[in-house]
Protein backbone atom coordinates (compact mmCIF):
# COMPACT_ATOMS: atom_id res chain seq x y z
CA UNK A 1 0.00 0.00 0.00
CA UNK A 2 2.77 2.40 0.65
CA UNK A 3 4.14 1.79 -2.49
CA UNK A 4 0.97 2.66 -4.18
CA UNK A 5 1.42 5.94 -2.46
CA UNK A 6 4.64 6.87 -3.87
CA UNK A 7 2.32 7.30 -7.34
CA UNK A 8 0.08 9.64 -5.58
CA UNK A 9 0.03 13.65 -4.43
CA UNK A 10 -0.56 14.67 -1.29
CA UNK A 11 -3.68 16.55 -2.52
CA UNK A 12 -5.09 13.50 -2.35
CA UNK A 13 -4.10 13.22 1.01
CA UNK A 14 -5.57 16.57 1.81
CA UNK A 15 -8.65 17.48 4.03
CA UNK A 16 -10.24 19.80 1.75
CA UNK A 17 -11.61 22.27 4.66
CA UNK A 18 -8.08 22.47 6.60
CA UNK A 19 -5.95 21.63 3.02
CA UNK A 20 -3.42 20.10 5.61
CA UNK A 21 -2.85 16.06 5.42
CA UNK A 22 -5.84 14.32 6.88
CA UNK A 23 -5.88 13.94 10.58
CA UNK A 24 -8.09 11.26 12.04
CA UNK A 25 -9.38 10.70 9.07
CA UNK A 26 -13.14 10.05 8.61
CA UNK A 27 -15.01 9.03 5.42
CA UNK A 28 -17.99 10.34 4.61
CA UNK A 29 -20.55 7.75 2.73
CA UNK A 30 -20.09 9.71 -0.30
CA UNK A 31 -16.79 9.08 0.13
CA UNK A 32 -15.04 11.89 0.64
CA UNK A 33 -12.65 12.09 3.50
CA UNK A 34 -11.74 14.96 6.18
CA UNK A 35 -10.13 15.37 9.23
CA UNK A 36 -12.51 14.46 12.08
CA UNK A 37 -12.05 18.05 13.98
CA UNK A 38 -12.48 19.87 10.56
CA UNK A 39 -15.92 17.66 9.36
CA UNK A 40 -17.37 18.37 13.09
CA UNK A 41 -16.36 22.00 13.58
CA UNK A 42 -17.94 22.25 9.70
CA UNK A 43 -21.21 20.67 10.78
CA UNK A 44 -21.71 22.30 14.29
CA UNK A 45 -22.09 25.53 12.28
CA UNK A 46 -25.01 23.82 10.33
CA UNK A 47 -26.93 23.14 13.26
CA UNK A 48 -29.69 24.79 12.90
CA UNK A 49 -30.19 23.49 9.66
CA UNK A 50 -32.67 19.98 9.71
CA UNK A 51 -29.97 18.22 7.12
CA UNK A 52 -26.09 18.16 7.26
CA UNK A 53 -24.51 18.36 3.78
CA UNK A 54 -20.90 17.03 2.26
CA UNK A 55 -18.53 20.16 1.82
CA UNK A 56 -17.55 18.83 -1.62
CA UNK A 57 -20.37 17.40 -3.11
CA UNK A 58 -22.87 18.49 -0.96
CA UNK A 59 -24.72 15.67 -0.58
CA UNK A 60 -27.43 15.44 2.35
CA UNK A 61 -27.64 13.48 5.29
CA UNK A 62 -30.14 13.23 8.03
CA UNK A 63 -29.65 12.90 10.91
CA UNK A 64 -26.12 13.93 11.37
CA UNK A 65 -23.57 10.72 11.04
CA UNK A 66 -21.94 9.64 13.25
CA UNK A 67 -17.86 9.67 11.95
CA UNK A 68 -15.37 6.61 12.67
CA UNK A 69 -11.77 6.70 12.11
CA UNK A 70 -10.89 5.45 9.02
CA UNK A 71 -8.06 3.07 10.27
CA UNK A 72 -6.82 2.06 6.67
CA UNK A 73 -6.18 5.63 5.75
CA UNK A 74 -4.88 6.90 8.75
CA UNK A 75 -2.08 4.43 8.45
CA UNK A 76 -1.42 5.57 4.89
CA UNK A 77 -1.25 9.00 6.08
CA UNK A 78 1.04 7.93 8.90
CA UNK A 79 3.21 5.84 5.86
CA UNK A 80 3.28 8.73 3.76
CA UNK A 81 4.42 11.10 6.65
CA UNK A 82 6.90 8.58 7.48
CA UNK A 83 8.45 8.03 4.07
CA UNK A 84 8.15 11.34 2.93
CA UNK A 85 8.37 9.62 -0.85
CA UNK A 86 5.77 12.02 -1.92
CA UNK A 87 6.79 15.54 -0.24
CA UNK A 88 3.97 17.95 -0.20
CA UNK A 89 3.99 20.85 -2.48
CA UNK A 90 6.27 23.52 -1.65
CA UNK A 91 4.22 26.89 -0.50
CA UNK A 92 5.19 28.84 -3.13
CA UNK A 93 3.87 26.22 -5.55
CA UNK A 94 0.17 27.25 -4.37
CA UNK A 95 -0.63 30.36 -6.75
CA UNK A 96 -0.20 34.11 -5.20
CA UNK A 97 -2.45 37.07 -5.96
CA UNK A 98 -0.30 38.04 -8.77
CA UNK A 99 0.25 34.38 -9.80
CA UNK A 100 -1.57 32.88 -12.85
CA UNK A 101 -3.63 29.94 -11.26
CA UNK A 102 -4.70 26.58 -12.62
CA UNK A 103 -8.51 26.54 -13.89
CA UNK A 104 -9.12 22.95 -13.00
CA UNK A 105 -7.28 22.49 -8.93
CA UNK A 106 -10.05 22.58 -6.29
CA UNK A 107 -9.31 23.89 -2.60
CA UNK A 108 -6.36 25.88 -3.08
CA UNK A 109 -4.57 26.34 -6.59
CA UNK A 110 -1.67 25.23 -7.70
CA UNK A 111 0.44 28.01 -9.63
CA UNK A 112 -0.13 27.37 -13.66
CA UNK A 113 2.81 25.69 -15.48
CA UNK A 114 1.32 26.41 -19.06
CA UNK A 115 -1.76 27.93 -20.35
CA UNK A 116 -3.58 27.24 -24.03
CA UNK A 117 -4.73 29.06 -26.48
CA UNK A 118 -6.74 26.53 -27.59
CA UNK A 119 -8.60 25.88 -24.21
CA UNK A 120 -8.44 29.64 -23.26
CA UNK A 121 -7.38 27.88 -20.24
CA UNK A 122 -4.49 27.21 -17.81
CA UNK A 123 -2.81 24.04 -16.01
CA UNK A 124 -0.76 23.24 -13.31
CA UNK A 125 1.89 20.26 -13.98
CA UNK A 126 -0.74 17.31 -13.22
CA UNK A 127 -4.08 18.46 -14.95
CA UNK A 128 -1.82 19.65 -18.12
CA UNK A 129 -0.72 15.92 -18.61
CA UNK A 130 -3.74 15.18 -21.01
CA UNK A 131 -2.11 17.93 -23.10
CA UNK A 132 0.94 15.76 -23.70
CA UNK A 133 -1.07 12.44 -23.55
CA UNK A 134 -4.08 13.00 -25.77
CA UNK A 135 -4.11 13.09 -29.40
CA UNK A 136 -7.22 15.43 -29.18
CA UNK A 137 -4.61 18.11 -27.48
CA UNK A 138 -1.63 17.01 -29.11
CA UNK A 139 -2.02 20.41 -31.53
CA UNK A 140 -3.13 22.88 -29.33
CA UNK A 141 -0.72 25.48 -28.73
CA UNK A 142 0.92 25.86 -24.97
CA UNK A 143 2.51 29.38 -23.63
CA UNK A 144 3.56 30.58 -20.55
CA UNK A 145 1.27 30.98 -17.91
CA UNK A 146 -1.18 34.38 -18.74
CA UNK A 147 -4.05 36.27 -17.20
CA UNK A 148 -4.87 37.62 -20.59
CA UNK A 149 -6.43 34.84 -22.11
CA UNK A 150 -9.31 36.25 -22.15
CA UNK A 151 -8.33 39.04 -24.43
CA UNK A 152 -8.04 36.96 -27.37
CA UNK A 153 -11.71 36.60 -27.36
CA UNK A 154 -13.73 38.66 -29.59
CA UNK A 155 -16.22 40.50 -27.62
CA UNK A 156 -18.39 40.72 -30.06
CA UNK A 157 -18.64 37.46 -31.20
CA UNK A 158 -16.74 35.53 -28.39
CA UNK A 159 -14.88 33.84 -31.02
CA UNK A 160 -11.21 33.56 -30.45
CA UNK A 161 -9.29 35.88 -32.69
CA UNK A 162 -6.86 34.34 -34.90
CA UNK A 163 -7.03 37.35 -37.55
CA UNK A 164 -5.29 40.63 -38.05
CA UNK A 165 -6.41 43.39 -40.05
CA UNK A 166 -3.54 45.15 -41.08
CA UNK A 167 -5.85 47.90 -42.07
CA UNK A 168 -6.77 48.96 -38.45
CA UNK A 169 -3.97 47.42 -37.02
CA UNK A 170 -5.92 45.22 -34.65
CA UNK A 171 -7.08 41.28 -33.89
CA UNK A 172 -10.08 39.97 -35.19
CA UNK A 173 -12.06 37.00 -35.33
CA UNK A 174 -13.10 34.92 -38.59
CA UNK A 175 -16.59 36.64 -38.02
CA UNK A 176 -14.88 39.98 -37.86
CA UNK A 177 -12.85 39.71 -41.18
CA UNK A 178 -16.57 39.09 -43.03
CA UNK A 179 -18.51 41.40 -41.31
CA UNK A 180 -16.84 44.94 -40.11
CA UNK A 181 -13.64 44.22 -41.67
CA UNK A 182 -15.06 43.27 -45.18
CA UNK A 183 -12.62 44.23 -47.95
CA UNK A 184 -9.47 45.35 -45.46
CA UNK A 185 -6.58 43.89 -45.90
CA UNK A 186 -6.45 40.89 -43.28
CA UNK A 187 -4.06 37.75 -42.84
CA UNK A 188 -3.76 35.34 -40.30
CA UNK A 189 -2.26 36.37 -37.17
CA UNK A 190 0.21 34.11 -37.74
CA UNK A 191 1.26 35.37 -40.73
CA UNK A 192 0.84 38.40 -39.07
CA UNK A 193 3.08 37.38 -36.20
CA UNK A 194 5.70 36.01 -38.99
CA UNK A 195 6.33 39.09 -40.86
CA UNK A 196 6.61 41.14 -37.24
CA UNK A 197 9.15 38.72 -35.86
CA UNK A 198 11.09 39.61 -39.21
CA UNK A 199 10.97 43.11 -38.15
CA UNK A 200 11.80 42.06 -34.86
CA UNK A 201 15.06 40.24 -35.68
CA UNK A 202 15.86 43.06 -37.95
CA UNK A 203 15.48 45.30 -34.66
CA UNK A 204 17.42 43.04 -32.54
CA UNK A 205 19.77 42.71 -34.67
CA UNK A 206 20.08 46.74 -34.55
CA UNK A 207 20.18 47.12 -30.76
CA UNK A 208 22.62 44.00 -30.51
CA UNK A 209 25.03 46.57 -32.85
CA UNK A 210 24.23 49.56 -30.73
CA UNK A 211 25.29 47.52 -27.35
CA UNK A 212 28.04 46.82 -29.21
CA UNK A 213 29.19 50.12 -30.46
CA UNK A 214 27.73 51.27 -26.95
CA UNK A 215 30.20 48.68 -24.92
CA UNK A 216 33.24 49.55 -27.47
CA UNK A 217 32.56 53.38 -26.64
CA UNK A 218 32.54 52.04 -22.76
CA UNK A 219 36.20 50.42 -23.54
CA UNK A 220 37.52 53.54 -24.97
CA UNK A 221 35.91 55.60 -22.30
CA UNK A 222 37.13 53.11 -19.45
CA UNK A 223 40.52 53.53 -21.28
CA UNK A 224 40.62 57.34 -21.14
CA UNK A 225 39.89 57.30 -17.55
CA UNK A 226 43.09 54.73 -17.25
CA UNK A 227 44.94 56.96 -19.01
CA UNK A 228 43.82 60.34 -17.10
CA UNK A 229 44.14 58.72 -14.42
CA UNK A 230 47.76 57.70 -14.94
CA UNK A 231 48.31 61.13 -16.44
CA UNK A 232 46.80 63.12 -13.82
CA UNK A 233 48.92 61.23 -10.79
CA UNK A 234 52.41 61.46 -13.21
CA UNK A 235 51.63 65.36 -13.29
CA UNK A 236 51.29 65.66 -9.60
CA UNK A 237 54.26 63.48 -9.00
CA UNK A 238 56.19 65.08 -10.95
CA UNK A 239 55.18 68.57 -10.17
CA UNK A 240 55.48 68.02 -6.70
CA UNK A 241 59.25 67.12 -7.14
CA UNK A 242 59.40 69.97 -9.37
CA UNK A 243 57.92 72.56 -6.42
CA UNK A 244 59.65 70.48 -4.09
CA UNK A 245 63.32 71.38 -5.82
CA UNK A 246 62.13 74.59 -6.53
CA UNK A 247 60.80 75.31 -2.78
CA UNK A 248 64.50 73.79 -2.10
CA UNK A 249 66.33 76.48 -4.48
CA UNK A 250 64.14 78.85 -2.45
CA UNK A 251 65.68 77.83 0.88
CA UNK A 252 69.25 77.88 -0.68
CA UNK A 253 68.74 81.43 -1.86
CA UNK A 254 67.17 82.67 1.21
CA UNK A 255 69.61 81.29 3.44
CA UNK A 256 72.57 82.13 1.00
CA UNK A 257 71.21 85.66 1.03
CA UNK A 258 70.81 85.51 4.97
CA UNK A 259 74.76 84.40 5.38
CA UNK A 260 75.58 87.16 2.43
CA UNK A 261 74.38 89.74 4.43
CA UNK A 262 75.36 88.54 8.24
CA UNK A 263 78.64 87.93 6.69
CA UNK A 264 78.72 91.22 5.11
CA UNK A 265 77.31 93.22 8.42
CA UNK A 266 79.83 91.14 10.35
CA UNK A 267 82.50 92.55 8.33
CA UNK A 268 81.09 96.25 8.21
CA UNK A 269 81.02 96.43 12.10
CA UNK A 270 83.96 95.05 12.64
CA UNK A 271 85.81 97.33 10.30
CA UNK A 272 83.35 100.32 12.49
CA UNK A 273 84.26 98.89 15.61
CA UNK A 274 87.97 99.53 15.05
CA UNK A 275 87.73 103.10 13.83
CA UNK A 276 85.44 103.44 16.80
CA UNK A 277 88.74 102.00 19.30
CA UNK A 278 91.35 104.01 17.81
CA UNK A 279 89.18 107.26 18.00
CA UNK A 280 88.49 106.16 21.60
CA UNK A 281 92.05 105.83 22.22
CA UNK A 282 93.06 109.13 20.98
CA UNK A 283 90.39 110.50 22.73
CA UNK A 284 91.90 109.24 25.95
CA UNK A 285 95.43 110.26 25.22
CA UNK A 286 94.26 113.83 24.12
CA UNK A 287 92.40 114.07 27.21
CA UNK A 288 95.20 113.08 29.21
CA UNK A 289 97.71 115.87 27.56
CA UNK A 290 94.83 118.34 28.01
CA UNK A 291 94.50 117.49 31.73
CA UNK A 292 98.80 117.69 31.91
CA UNK A 293 98.66 121.18 30.09
CA UNK A 294 95.96 122.87 32.36
CA UNK A 295 98.22 121.65 35.09
CA UNK A 296 101.13 123.23 33.56
CA UNK A 297 99.21 126.38 33.27
CA UNK A 298 99.04 126.80 36.87
CA UNK A 299 103.00 126.21 37.58
CA UNK A 300 104.11 129.29 39.46
CA UNK A 301 108.21 127.91 38.49
CA UNK A 302 108.90 129.84 34.87
CA UNK A 303 111.77 127.63 34.62
CA UNK A 304 110.29 124.30 35.21
CA UNK A 305 106.62 125.79 32.55
CA UNK A 306 109.37 126.64 30.12
CA UNK A 307 111.45 123.15 30.30
CA UNK A 308 107.94 120.69 30.46
CA UNK A 309 106.25 122.67 27.71
CA UNK A 310 107.86 121.52 24.90
CA UNK A 311 107.52 117.80 25.06
CA UNK A 312 104.03 118.54 26.70
CA UNK A 313 102.78 120.28 23.51
CA UNK A 314 103.92 118.45 20.94
CA UNK A 315 100.84 116.23 19.61
CA UNK A 316 101.14 113.07 17.21
CA UNK A 317 99.24 112.95 14.40
CA UNK A 318 95.79 111.71 14.18
CA UNK A 319 95.00 108.26 14.16
CA UNK A 320 92.54 108.26 11.28
CA UNK A 321 90.54 110.58 9.49
CA UNK A 322 86.31 109.90 9.09
CA UNK A 323 84.77 111.08 6.38
CA UNK A 324 80.37 110.90 6.34
CA UNK A 325 79.26 108.88 3.86
CA UNK A 326 75.33 108.47 2.81
CA UNK A 327 73.83 105.71 4.35
CA UNK A 328 72.85 102.72 2.37
CA UNK A 329 72.46 100.26 4.49
CA UNK A 330 71.42 96.47 3.09
CA UNK A 331 68.00 98.64 1.23
CA UNK A 332 69.27 97.05 -2.32
CA UNK A 333 69.21 93.43 -0.91
CA UNK A 334 65.36 94.30 0.40
CA UNK A 335 65.03 95.80 -2.79
CA UNK A 336 66.52 92.52 -5.23
CA UNK A 337 64.66 90.26 -3.00
CA UNK A 338 61.18 92.30 -3.38
CA UNK A 339 61.75 92.16 -7.58
CA UNK A 340 61.99 88.46 -7.29
CA UNK A 341 58.75 88.14 -5.15
CA UNK A 342 56.94 90.41 -7.58
CA UNK A 343 57.69 88.03 -10.48
CA UNK A 344 57.21 85.21 -9.10
CA UNK A 345 53.96 86.24 -8.33
CA UNK A 346 53.51 87.24 -11.66
CA UNK A 347 54.18 83.62 -12.79
CA UNK A 348 52.17 82.16 -10.70
CA UNK A 349 49.01 84.58 -10.75
CA UNK A 350 49.55 86.08 -13.89
CA UNK A 351 50.17 83.07 -16.27
CA UNK A 352 48.77 80.06 -14.56
CA UNK A 353 46.18 79.34 -16.56
CA UNK A 354 48.76 77.99 -18.77
CA UNK A 355 48.69 74.79 -16.81
CA UNK A 356 45.31 73.62 -17.73
CA UNK A 357 44.01 70.08 -16.91
CA UNK A 358 43.60 67.70 -19.72
CA UNK A 359 40.17 67.31 -21.10
CA UNK A 360 38.35 64.57 -22.46
CA UNK A 361 37.97 64.59 -26.10
CA UNK A 362 35.88 60.97 -26.19
CA UNK A 363 32.53 62.11 -23.79
CA UNK A 364 29.76 61.88 -25.47
CA UNK A 365 28.65 66.01 -26.73
CA UNK A 366 25.91 67.69 -24.99
CA UNK A 367 23.31 68.88 -27.26
CA UNK A 368 23.09 72.89 -28.21
CA UNK A 369 20.76 74.80 -26.41
CA UNK A 370 18.16 75.53 -29.42
CA UNK A 371 16.30 78.63 -27.54
CA UNK A 372 17.56 81.80 -26.55
CA UNK A 373 16.36 81.09 -23.07
CA UNK A 374 18.47 77.86 -22.75
CA UNK A 375 21.48 79.91 -24.27
CA UNK A 376 20.97 82.12 -21.12
CA UNK A 377 21.44 79.33 -18.84
CA UNK A 378 25.05 79.08 -19.67
CA UNK A 379 25.30 83.39 -19.30
CA UNK A 380 28.60 84.66 -18.83
CA UNK A 381 29.13 88.27 -17.32
CA UNK A 382 32.04 89.61 -19.65
CA UNK A 383 34.59 92.68 -18.42
CA UNK A 384 36.79 93.97 -20.52
CA UNK A 385 41.11 93.92 -19.07
CA UNK A 386 42.28 97.82 -19.29
CA UNK A 387 45.77 96.27 -19.23
CA UNK A 388 45.09 95.00 -22.96
CA UNK A 389 42.93 97.65 -24.51
CA UNK A 390 45.02 99.62 -26.90
CA UNK A 391 45.23 103.43 -26.56
CA UNK A 392 42.72 104.58 -29.01
CA UNK A 393 39.91 102.51 -26.92
CA UNK A 394 37.90 104.00 -23.84
CA UNK A 395 36.33 101.29 -21.25
CA UNK A 396 33.22 102.57 -19.99
CA UNK A 397 30.28 100.95 -18.15
CA UNK A 398 32.50 99.09 -15.41
CA UNK A 399 34.72 98.15 -18.35
CA UNK A 400 31.88 96.15 -20.01
CA UNK A 401 31.74 98.59 -23.03
CA UNK A 402 34.66 99.82 -25.42
CA UNK A 403 34.64 102.62 -27.92
CA UNK A 404 36.95 104.27 -30.20
CA UNK A 405 38.00 107.74 -29.87
CA UNK A 406 39.84 110.11 -32.06
CA UNK A 407 42.27 110.79 -29.32
CA UNK A 408 44.95 108.63 -28.43
CA UNK A 409 45.37 107.97 -24.23
CA UNK A 410 48.73 107.41 -22.58
CA UNK A 411 47.94 104.38 -20.75
CA UNK A 412 50.64 103.38 -19.09
CA UNK A 413 52.87 100.41 -19.85
CA UNK A 414 51.66 96.64 -19.91
CA UNK A 415 52.91 93.73 -21.78
CA UNK A 416 49.35 92.71 -22.13
CA UNK A 417 48.73 95.94 -24.54
CA UNK A 418 47.72 95.81 -28.14
CA UNK A 419 50.10 98.45 -29.35
CA UNK A 420 48.91 98.77 -32.88
CA UNK A 421 45.63 97.40 -33.50
CA UNK A 422 42.44 98.61 -31.88
CA UNK A 423 41.88 95.76 -29.83
CA UNK A 424 40.52 94.98 -26.16
CA UNK A 425 40.44 90.94 -24.30
CA UNK A 426 38.46 90.06 -21.72
CA UNK A 427 39.92 89.19 -17.51
CA UNK A 428 37.92 86.21 -17.62
CA UNK A 429 39.16 83.11 -19.57
CA UNK A 430 36.67 80.64 -20.86
CA UNK A 431 36.24 77.03 -20.72
CA UNK A 432 33.32 74.54 -20.39
CA UNK A 433 30.21 76.16 -21.97
CA UNK A 434 29.51 79.90 -22.25
CA UNK A 435 27.32 81.93 -23.71
CA UNK A 436 27.75 86.01 -24.56
CA UNK A 437 25.96 88.82 -26.29
CA UNK A 438 27.66 92.06 -27.86
CA UNK A 439 25.38 95.28 -28.85
CA UNK A 440 27.58 96.95 -31.45
CA UNK A 441 27.07 100.11 -32.83
CA UNK A 442 29.15 102.27 -36.03
CA UNK A 443 30.47 101.18 -39.27
CA UNK A 444 31.33 97.94 -37.29
CA UNK A 445 32.98 95.53 -35.13
CA UNK A 446 35.23 92.01 -35.02
CA UNK A 447 33.47 89.71 -32.68
CA UNK A 448 36.35 87.54 -31.48
CA UNK A 449 37.90 85.06 -29.11
CA UNK A 450 41.25 84.52 -29.14
CA UNK A 451 43.96 82.38 -26.77
CA UNK A 452 45.60 84.89 -24.12
CA UNK A 453 49.17 84.32 -25.96
CA UNK A 454 48.07 86.18 -29.01
CA UNK A 455 51.21 88.69 -29.20
CA UNK A 456 50.62 92.30 -28.45
CA UNK A 457 53.53 94.07 -30.02
CA UNK A 458 54.26 94.70 -33.66
CA UNK A 459 51.86 95.58 -36.89
CA UNK A 460 52.17 91.81 -38.01
CA UNK A 461 49.01 90.16 -38.63
CA UNK A 462 50.32 87.97 -35.74
CA UNK A 463 48.66 90.54 -33.53
CA UNK A 464 45.28 90.81 -35.39
CA UNK A 465 41.92 88.91 -34.35
CA UNK A 466 41.76 86.10 -36.78
CA UNK A 467 44.74 87.04 -39.06
CA UNK A 468 46.74 83.70 -37.24
CA UNK A 469 45.98 80.28 -35.56
CA UNK A 470 45.48 81.59 -31.82
CA UNK A 471 42.03 83.81 -33.00
CA UNK A 472 38.63 83.40 -34.17
CA UNK A 473 36.46 86.43 -35.02
CA UNK A 474 32.83 87.24 -37.07
CA UNK A 475 33.39 90.66 -38.95
CA UNK A 476 29.56 92.69 -38.45
CA UNK A 477 29.76 95.69 -40.85
CA UNK A 478 26.19 97.36 -41.44
CA UNK A 479 25.39 95.49 -44.92
CA UNK A 480 27.15 92.61 -44.62
CA UNK A 481 28.78 89.66 -42.06
CA UNK A 482 32.49 87.64 -42.15
CA UNK A 483 34.07 85.43 -40.71
CA UNK A 484 37.60 84.94 -40.52
CA UNK A 485 39.96 82.44 -39.12
CA UNK A 486 44.10 82.36 -39.91
CA UNK A 487 43.66 84.45 -42.92
CA UNK A 488 40.45 82.70 -44.55
CA UNK A 489 37.13 84.79 -44.65
CA UNK A 490 33.91 83.28 -45.23
CA UNK A 491 31.37 85.59 -46.83
CA UNK A 492 28.36 84.71 -44.14
CA UNK A 493 24.75 85.74 -45.15
CA UNK A 494 21.95 86.02 -42.03
CA UNK A 495 19.16 88.86 -40.68
CA UNK A 496 21.08 92.30 -39.95
CA UNK A 497 21.15 93.08 -36.33
CA UNK A 498 23.05 95.40 -33.56
CA UNK A 499 23.34 92.04 -31.09
CA UNK A 500 25.32 89.19 -31.44
CA UNK A 501 25.27 86.41 -29.59
CA UNK A 502 28.34 83.85 -28.69
CA UNK A 503 28.45 80.19 -27.44
CA UNK A 504 31.33 78.43 -26.88
CA UNK A 505 31.36 75.13 -25.81
CA UNK A 506 35.22 74.26 -25.00
CA UNK A 507 35.26 70.55 -24.32
CA UNK A 508 33.39 69.88 -27.23
CA UNK A 509 35.37 72.31 -29.53
CA UNK A 510 31.95 73.96 -30.41
CA UNK A 511 31.82 78.17 -31.52
CA UNK A 512 28.95 79.34 -32.50
CA UNK A 513 27.95 83.15 -33.66
CA UNK A 514 23.96 84.40 -33.90
CA UNK A 515 22.56 87.40 -34.93
CA UNK A 516 19.93 88.27 -32.09
CA UNK A 517 16.65 90.12 -32.88
CA UNK A 518 13.26 88.18 -31.49
CA UNK A 519 14.93 85.46 -32.91
CA UNK A 520 18.08 83.63 -32.77
CA UNK A 521 19.47 83.28 -36.50
CA UNK A 522 22.63 80.95 -36.47
CA UNK A 523 25.54 82.95 -38.42
CA UNK A 524 28.19 80.69 -38.53
CA UNK A 525 29.62 77.53 -36.67
CA UNK A 526 33.22 76.47 -36.31
CA UNK A 527 33.95 72.51 -34.70
CA UNK A 528 37.68 72.58 -33.79
CA UNK A 529 40.08 71.46 -30.60
CA UNK A 530 40.34 74.30 -28.02
CA UNK A 531 44.04 73.71 -26.89
CA UNK A 532 44.02 76.47 -23.73
CA UNK A 533 41.28 78.10 -22.52
CA UNK A 534 39.44 81.22 -24.73
CA UNK A 535 39.27 84.89 -23.75
CA UNK A 536 36.22 87.12 -25.45
CA UNK A 537 37.20 89.78 -27.49
CA UNK A 538 36.67 93.18 -29.63
CA UNK A 539 37.80 95.05 -32.56
CA UNK A 540 36.59 98.37 -33.58
CA UNK A 541 36.65 100.18 -36.60
CA UNK A 542 35.08 102.71 -38.37
CA UNK A 543 34.06 104.72 -35.48
CA UNK A 544 32.29 102.13 -33.77
CA UNK A 545 31.18 100.93 -30.20
CA UNK A 546 30.79 97.68 -28.38
CA UNK A 547 28.97 96.32 -25.29
CA UNK A 548 29.12 93.65 -23.75
CA UNK A 549 25.47 93.04 -22.31
CA UNK A 550 24.20 91.98 -19.02
CA UNK A 551 22.05 88.90 -19.57
CA UNK A 552 21.14 87.85 -15.90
Amino acid sequence: MAQKGVQLDQESFSCSICLDLLKDPVTLTCGHSYCMNCINSHWDGEDQKPVYSCPQCRKTFRPRPKLEKSTMLAELVEQLKKTGLQAAPADHCYAGPKDVACDFCSGRKLKAFKSCLQCLASYCKQHLQPHYESQRFKKHKLVQPSKKLQENICSRHDEVMKMFCRTDRQSICYLCSVEEHKGHDTVSAAAERSERQKELEVSRLNIQQRIQDREKDVKLLQQELEAINRSADKAVQDSEKMFTDMIRLMQKRRSEVKRQVRSQQETEVSGVKEVEEKLKQEIRELKRKDAELKKLSHTEDHNQFLHSYPSLSALSPSTSSIQIRPRRGFDHVTAAVSRLRDKLQDVLRGRWTDVSLTEVDVLLPAAEPKTRAEFLQYSREITLDPNTENTWLLLSDGNRKVTLTDQQRSYSHHPDRFINFEQVLSRESLTGRCYWEVEWSGFGVSVAVSYKNIRRAGRSDNCKFAFNDKSWALHCEVDKYNFQYNKVQTPISGPRSSRVGVYLDHRAGILSFYSVSETMTLLHRVQTRFTQPLHAGVYVFFAGSAEFCKLK
